[in-house]
């Protein structure tokens, strides 16, 4: 099963970033859809009116999130990892999205861009 990487420059703190991942008020804020969220592992998120959903797997508060992803029409999940580095006084978030269906790459992939942690990155540039 092919796997996505990017990278996205954040005009953030890591704390806000983190929050941004987490927090449902913030994820509605960049995504303009209904969100949510939990902040524990274990617990069940839904995104996007239940289109994604899935269990939050690993917390490492303002570094790291580690979530199981279902979508609807996938016959099994896939695993995305949110890691928020700082560099250079920059603060990037890498994204690592394993096991993502072959017929979805192409949409997942720009769906990253359009609106999730591009919508992110828009919301820290238009607050700032």
């Amino acid at each position: 099963m092919p796997t996505i990487k990017k990278t996205y420059e954040m005009n953030a703190t890591p704390e806000e970033v983190f929050n941004a991942l987490i927090d449902p008020d913030l994820i509605e804020d960049w995504s303009g859809d209904e969100a949510k969220m939990s902040s524990e592992v274990g617990g069940k998120f839904s995104l996007w009116g239940g289109q994604m959903f899935g269990t939050n797997l690993e917390i490492v508060k303002n570094k790291k999130l580690v979530q199981e992803w279902c979508y609807d029409q996938w016959d099994k999940p896939s695993k995305v990892t949110f890691t928020i580095k700082v560099k250079d006084k920059k603060t990037f978030i890498e994204l690592l999205h394993e096991d993502v269906p072959e017929k979805s790459v192409n949409s997942i992939s720009d769906g990253w861009d359009a609106y999730y942690l591009g919508a992110m990155k828009e919301m820290f540039e238009e607050t700032k």
